[in-house]
């Protein structure tokens, strides 16, 4: 199967409370005019991701509400507040339906990362037993890609805000590092200071 035809699938994690950030959802802070819920998942589809699966939890209604999602199917997460885990599972069990060979999974309180490096991980994609990960310095970052052969490993390895550490370390010899620190930031929107970096 070639890169071009294969389905990659993008994976919005967008479930989180900011609750360093006063209680204010992640999804529904504003970057650039918009949601950073709409942009993230803007930037998977401008990297050449599809079909695009999102992850909603804290104020999921209210997310639903502002964020204009035509086309992407969304995922409610009861258990958002138990970390990132639980949100990376519920969106692998929405994906398995959907026929993809691989996932793009992107944070939505990354915001300086874009269409570029999703593009990079993206085009790194070999087969439904790949993983790829975007490094910063050789520093592994995201986004990251888990071809479908992993996806159940991966769900079983995800607890609590680990998300796939845990698997990714375990099996780190056939993980592809792609250098994006040219083309993108890796910053959180974690705290009060962080919120600076949004435009």
């Amino acid at each position: 199967m070639t890169t071009n035809k294969a389905q990659v699938a993008g994976l919005l994690l967008a479930a989180g409370g900011g609750r360093r950030l006063g209680g204010r959802p992640k999804a529904l802070l504003t970057h650039r005019g918009r949601p950073l819920v709409e942009h993230a998942l803007e930037v998977l589809r401008a990297g050449g991701c599809g079909p695009l699966h999102v992850v909603l939890g804290a104020a999921a209604g209210t997310v639903r509400e502002r964020a204009r999602l035509d086309g992407v199917t969304t995922v409610t997460n009861p258990e958002w507040a138990e970390g990132m885990g639980s949100s990376l599972r519920a969106g692998l069990e929405s994906l398995a339906a959907s026929g993809a060979d691989a996932a793009l999974v992107l944070l939505v309180d990354q915001p300086g990362i874009g269409a570029a490096a999703v593009a990079r991980v993206r085009e790194a994609y070999r087969s439904p037993a790949s993983l790829v990960a975007a490094s910063y310095d050789g520093e592994r970052g995201h986004p990251v890609l888990f071809g479908r052969e992993h996806w159940a490993g991966i769900a079983a390895s995800a607890t609590g805000d680990r998300g796939a550490r845990a698997y990714l370390k375990e099996h780190r010899g056939a993980v592809e590092l792609v250098e994006c620190g040219d083309v993108a930031e890796a910053y959180d929107i974690d705290t009060e200071a962080d919120l600076g970096h949004l435009e």
